[in-house]
């Protein structure tokens, strides 16, 4: 009996020129929030038709890696501009009223990886990792019990005193200060019942319902760099997502 044979891979030209940037990226040639070469200078660099670098960009664009300003150009995408700052955090008042967010750290920490959070991270169990509890008050109430877990090696240095420096913006830190910018997330949401400890740190009763969100936060090239547990109180918020 003759083995069938997989047919050969193919990806678009486009796509080939999207990974090159992307590796650009990674290597650290641009940094969050600075231009990136016209499409002119990049069809240039990689011998490709002007239309091919507009349609890798589109795609990078579309992934929120990259920004368009009009009559300006194209610039790496960062987390210091007001409207990505808190990119990732969708919960909002029912009443849809701006609230003031503050950040009060509980507690940061050197532990070792393990079991299934070790696996998303991609790393062996036992390596060093550091993790991070926190409170996120929204106008002066507790709404999020944040528990974050990092890879020690590419966040040398993370500590309380740098956390709170940057007043508990962590993407905006992982940024300037490592170099590290997160560029999409996946989530996993479920109802749960508050447990003794959750709160008595949200001043909550025990069995009072929360929101679940446990993340996974991806650098360039998909690598990923942060667990998050997040157990919400959302009694007057809700949980938004635009769908495109």
């Amino acid at each position: 009996m003759n083995k069938q044979l997989n047919p050969p891979s193919f990806r678009p030209l486009y796509d080939q020129i999207k990974v090159l940037i992307t590796q650009s990226l990674i290597a650290g040639e641009w940094k969050p929030g600075e231009a990136i070469p016209s499409e002119i200078e990049l069809a240039h660099r990689y011998k490709v038709s002007q239309g091919t670098v507009r349609k890798a960009i589109d795609g990078l664009a579309a992934e929120n890696i990259v920004v368009r300003r009009q009559g300006k150009g194209t610039y790496v995408a960062t987390h210091n501009e007001e409207a990505s700052k808190l990119r990732f955090l969708r919960l909002t008042a029912s009443n849809g009223k701006k609230e003031l967010l503050q950040h009060q750290l509980i507690s940061c920490v050197r532990s070792k990886a393990q079991g299934e959070v070790a696996r998303m991270l991609a790393l062996k169990a036992g390596t060093s990792v550091i993790e991070v509890k926190r409170l996120l008050n929204f106008s002066d109430r507790s709404l999020i019990l944040d528990h974050i877990i990092l890879p020690s090696g590419p966040f040398k240095g993370l500590g309380a005193a740098r956390i709170e420096e940057n007043k508990g913006s962590m993407y905006s830190m992982y940024e300037t200060q490592y170099g590290i910018r997160m560029v999409r997330a996946e989530e996993r949401l479920k109802a749960i019942a508050a447990d003794k400890s959750s709160a008595k740190e949200l001043g909550i009763a025990p069995g009072f319902p929360l929101l679940s969100i446990e993340r996974v936060s991806y650098t360039y090239g998909d690598k990923p760099m942060e667990w998050r547990l997040g157990l919400c109180v959302t009694d007057d918020h809700h949980y938004v997502n635009e769908l495109e």
